[in-house]
């Protein structure tokens, strides 16, 4: 056994109302096998395990690594695309962007470069659209394989309403998924997303087979996009007169469920979240994007039924790949909308709640043993001011607040995947 302890301040979360934080603590790691043998008070667990190797990081808190639970690998090169709200700019910007993933070599330089962003921001877990191209979702498994990252990721279905490059067919959607589920769900780390982009792009017929790739492979995942902005749920309601809500079309065509995580969710009514409550469905909650597009404001609390909400980046509508400004921005959309984001809660939802919502959370999310080592040591003082705000901090509370308003990439002082450092901030080393 190769064990390896790194010490500093060490937060993690057993639940929603449970964290556990030393001041002085270890967390140990298995290398080879990459996962967590436990962690605790630094004193208590150097007397368990003398003669540990120890990394020992001042002024650095070590957390789980960070999950994301929306984020589209194709559009790092649609972040900060100006002026636009959601439909024209899908139009005007995404789709011309997408239709260059048919090229390998684009492919593969996009998902390597998307993949060290996230572990440069301490991100370690993702739910990604890919593009309508196989080969563009092939891409991003292997280099995730290469990096050893948990990933889940899918294969857009898109046969309408979008270029002709970037249309694909039912039966070809369902042939490029399935063969794609094969080949990767459950393939080491990797795991599968069935994708449609949202109702807009696919016909009554793709929906509804997308409904059957998700009945007929037990334990994938489904993504897509749900009430997000006015003139899209219009849209939505023109392509379906039949059905009473834009949720009820993709419910009607199966595609509900607790491995159906849906973003956005700014404009729903009671009886969508009576019928999302139901059915365990997942909102992933995009502030920067929702902002950025100008979609509007989403109620994190008070909702009419509970639904599990994460939280996410969506890059490139959002405008940072930080979990810690995701969480900066949801702050300010609860403020206005009448409740506060504590801190705790904040982390929480970024680590283990996010593992939760994503099903993950017997392997990743929080230092329990024998879960997979994924974690990220925060430097307090990555910026001047953020050393100069951290030194009069006197609670964990008054810490975390300050990290996640006024940190980003620069607090991420080193990225682990299952136990071995795979990123590390330039100055540090």
């Amino acid at each position: 056994m190769n064990y390896q302890g790194y010490r500093g301040r060490v937060l993690h979360f057993l639940d929603e109302q449970t964290p556990q934080y030393f001041a002085d603590g270890l967390l140990i790691t298995d290398t080879d096998a990459g996962t967590v043998v436990g962690c605790g008070d630094a004193a208590t667990m150097l007397a368990q395990y003398p003669g540990l190797s120890v990394t020992q990081y001042d002024n650095a808190l070590i957390m789980p690594g960070f999950i994301d639970t929306h984020i589209h690998y194709p559009q790092v090169d649609v972040i900060a695309s100006y002026g636009e709200q959601l439909l024209d700019w899908l139009n005007n910007y995404t789709f011309p962007t997408e239709v260059n993933f048919a090229n390998a070599d684009v492919a593969n330089n996009a998902a390597e470069f998307f993949l060290q962003e996230l572990l440069k921001n301490g991100t370690t877990t993702a739910l990604v659209f890919g593009t309508v191209h196989k080969s563009a979702v092939d891409a991003f498994f292997e280099i995730s394989q290469r990096l050893n990252t948990r990933m889940i990721c899918g294969k857009v279905m898109m046969n309408r309403h979008a270029p002709e490059a970037l249309c694909d067919t039912v039966e070809s959607s369902v042939a490029d998924t399935q063969e794609l589920i094969d080949r990767w769900h459950n393939n080491g780390r990797q795991l599968y997303a069935i994708t449609p982009r949202f109702a807009i792009t696919s016909t009554p017929e793709q929906l509804a087979a997308a409904g059957q790739l998700l009945a007929d492979n037990p334990g994938v995942y489904m993504q897509t996009h749900l009430a997000e902005n006015l003139d899209e749920i219009a849209f939505v309601k023109e392509l379906f007169p039949e059905r009473k809500s834009y949720l009820d079309v993709y419910d009607h065509y199966g595609l509900l469920g607790e491995r159906s995580v849906f973003a956005h969710c700014v404009h729903l009514d009671a009886e969508d979240y009576q019928r999302m409550s139901e059915t365990g469905s997942k909102i992933s909650f995009c502030p920067t994007s929702n902002l950025f597009l100008g979609s509007g404001l989403f109620q994190l609390d008070d909702q009419p039924f509970p639904v599990d909400v994460s939280v996410a980046t969506d890059v490139g509508g959002g405008t940072s790949f930080s979990m810690l400004q995701t969480m900066n921005e949801a702050y300010k959309i609860c403020q206005l909308k009448g409740s506060k984001l504590a801190p705790q809660r904040a982390f929480y939802m970024m680590t283990l709640g996010n593992a939760k919502a994503l099903s993950v959370d017997d392997k990743i999310g929080n230092f329990e043993s024998g879960k997979e080592a994924d974690f990220v040591v925060l430097d307090l003082a990555g910026t001047d001011l953020m050393k100069r705000r951290q030194s009069i901090c006197k609670t964990l509370d008054e810490t975390l607040f300050s990290l996640m308003i006024l940190g980003d990439d620069r607090a991420v002082r080193e990225t682990f995947v299952a136990g071995r450092s795979v990123w590390t901030k330039p100055e540090a080393c």
